[in-house]
Parts: structure tokens; C-alpha cells; sequence
């Protein structure tokens, strides 16, 4: 693509030479004169630089307009095969889907169709063991017309062929529970399946909901933030013209306001230093601590500014635990201590 560049910024290169070249041609005198006597006359031509520079500018305009063109062809190619392979892999997504409930649902009426030719075969023989009893008694009853002179023998003949009857009765009965039975069977599967797709569709839906519920919390938390830091920003900006009109009111008030801020930082560092988890690698070493306090005294944000990465970590970790710092009555000490600067020293 970038040869295909270069090859149109040459041909226009070219196109705009040739028509420089030409325009220095056209001005130019080659009318031929007789020599005359006295003397000789010399002729040139003026070539104009203001139209000559207009032109190399048009020159530049128009290649960087080619540039620009191209590059903007280029980028809504790269966008349009962007899309395009989107569009590929959700197609192969779906197709994918499609095989695998395909497979499913073969799989599941080749169960069924087993189980259909397993009680077809069960009702097939049934049905030749009645045929046989049937043709049993039937030669039964014909034994017994023939050997009507043997009663006992016709009776006895004819009580066997009722009992393979009843025999085969009872067979009968015995299949017809066995297919009922498989038939209940196959329907509680089939029950089964629709179920478990029934639950397998809810749970997306569930989960659904439970991604876009979990972003619009993401949502809301953000613009709760950022409404805080705007009235955090706004208290700040009040409280900073507070202070400065009670610092120009008065020395004395001044120094009150220092000596209070330098005495809730003390009470703040030895709050601190009892929730401090002591390491022995801590001593001689210190860190800087830069608070951020409610006017209540809570605990806005920590961040540590100085001093031994590790003691550092485990000072934060102080501060947080702690989370509630006390605060005096005058609203200008306040201010000073809703953000402070303090150095934390571990004490073995």
C-alpha cells in the first residue's frame, strides 16, 4: 500500500514539473532577428518567483491531499475488515451452537428410536407367544373332539391348554406393564431434557441480568464519585477563602490555629503508632503521610509522599484502620487538619 503511495505522489510530482516547464517555455522568446549593424541587443525573460512559488504550493497542497485521502481510504478498509471479522467469528459462534443442539437432539431421538425398537421387539414377541398358545389351545380343543372317548384325557388336554392360555395372559399383561413402563419412562426423559434446557435458558437470563445490574452499579458508583470530589473541590475552594480572611484578621488567631493543627497532629501520629504493625527493619526509618479528613474527622484518602516504601505500606495500613480521626470546634483548625502532612517514626 505504501509503494501505491509513492507511485501516485511521483506521477503528480511529474504532472506538476511538466506543467512548471512548460510555463518556462511558453515565456520564453526564441524569435529570431537579422543581425543589424550596430551593435547587438540581449533579450530575457523574466520568470515571475511569486507565480512559481503559488505553484509549488499547489503542487504540495495537492499531494498532501492524496496523502490524506489515501490514509483515510486506508483507515476505512482497516475499519470495514475490522467489522467484517466481528461479524465472521459471531457466525461462527452461532453455526458452532447450532451443531452442538444439533448433536444433542440426534443423539436423543437415537436414544428414543432404540427404545421405540426395543418395545417394538418386546410387543413382537408377546404377540408370538399368544400366537402359540393360542395354536396350542386350538390343537388342544381338537385333541380333545377327537378323543372324545378318552374324557379324561380330553379334559385334562383341554385344562393344560387353559392353563398355557392363562399363562400367556399373564405374559401379556407382564409386557404391556413392561411398555407402559418404558413409555414413562422415556417421557420423563424427554421431561427431563426440556427441563434442563428450560433452566440452562434462565440461568443466562439471570446472568444477564446480573452483568447489566453489576454495570449500572459501576455506573453509579462513578458519577457518586465524581459529584464528591466536585463538592470536596467546592468545600475546599470556601473553607481556603475562609482561612485566609481569619489568617488576616490577626497574628494571635494565626498562631492558635497552628499550635491547635500541630497538636491534633501529635494525638493523630500516636493514633497512628498503635495500630502501626512493628517490624524490626522499621527502626531509624520514617515515612511521609499526606491525609485527607471529612470535617467529621473520616478518613478520605491516604497516600504516602515520602520516606520507606515498606513503612509506608504498613502506615497506610495504620491510618485505615484508625479511619476516624478526632476533630476540634473551631472551624479553621478544622480546615487546616482535613488535609495534613504527617511523618510517622515506628517507636520500638
Amino acid at each position: 500500500m505504501k509503494k501505491n503511495n509513492y507511485t501516485v505522489a511521483i506521477i503528480i510530482s511529474l504532472f506538476f514539473h511538466a506543467v512548471l516547464f512548460a510555463a518556462l517555455i511558453w515565456g520564453t522568446d526564441f524569435t529570431m532577428s537579422d543581425p543589424k549593424p550596430k551593435g547587438s541587443t540581449i533579450q530575457a525573460v523574466v520568470v515571475d518567483p511569486a507565480l512559481v512559488n503559488q505553484q509549488a504550493r499547489q503542487f504540495r497542497e495537492q499531494r498532501d491531499a492524496a496523502k490524506k485521502a489515501e490514509q483515510e481510504r486506508l483507515e476505512r478498509l482497516e475499519r470495514q475488515a475490522v467489522a467484517l471479522e466481528q461479524q465472521r467469528q459471531a457466525e461462527e459462534e452461532r453455526i458452532r451452537k447450532l451443531r452442538a443442539d444439533k448433536l444433542q437432539a440426534e443423539k436423543a431421538a437415537r436414544e428414543a428410536d432404540a427404545e421405540r425398537a426395543r418395545i417394538s421387539r418386546e410387543k413382537e414377541k408377546a404377540a408370538e407367544e399368544k400366537r402359540q398358545a393360542d395354536e396350542q389351545a386350538k390343537l388342544a380343543r381338537e385333541e380333545a373332539k377327537k378323543a372324545e372317548a378318552d374324557r379324561q384325557a380330553k379334559l385334562k388336554a383341554k385344562q393344560e391348554a387353559e392353563e398355557a392360555t392363562r399363562k400367556a395372559e399373564i405374559a401379556r399383561q407382564q409386557k404391556i406393564e413392561e411398555q407402559k413402563r418404558a413409555e414413562e419412562a422415556a417421557r420423563q426423559a424427554e421431561a427431563d431434557r426440556k427441563a434442563k434446557v428450560a433452566a440452562k435458558k434462565k440461568a443466562e437470563k439471570e446472568a444477564r441480568k446480573a452483568e447489566a445490574a453489576r454495570k449500572e452499579a459501576e455506573r453509579k458508583a462513578k458519577e457518586a464519585k465524581a459529584l464528591q470530589r466536585q463538592q470536596e473541590a467546592a468545600l475546599n475552594d470556601m473553607f481556603a477563602g475562609l482561612e485566609a480572611e481569619t489568617e488576616q484578621r490577626g497574628s494571635a488567631k494565626g498562631q492558635f490555629i497552628a499550635d491547635e493543627t500541630a497538636r491534633y497532629g501529635e494525638i493523630y501520629k500516636q493514633m497512628i503508632q498503635q495500630n502501626l504493625l512493628f517490624d524490626q527493619n522499621f527502626s531509624g526509618k520514617e515515612c511521609n503521610l499526606q491525609m485527607r479528613l471529612s470535617v467529621s474527622g473520616l478518613l478520605l484518602d491516604v497516600s504516602d509522599v515520602g520516606g520507606d516504601t515498606s513503612l509506608c505500606r504498613a502506615a497506610k495500613a495504620a491510618v485505615v484502620k484508625v479511619s476516624q480521626f478526632p476533630m476540634p470546634e473551631d472551624p479553621a483548625v478544622v480546615e487546616k487538619l482535613r488535609s495534613i502532612r504527617l511523618t510517622v517514626k515506628p517507636v520500638s
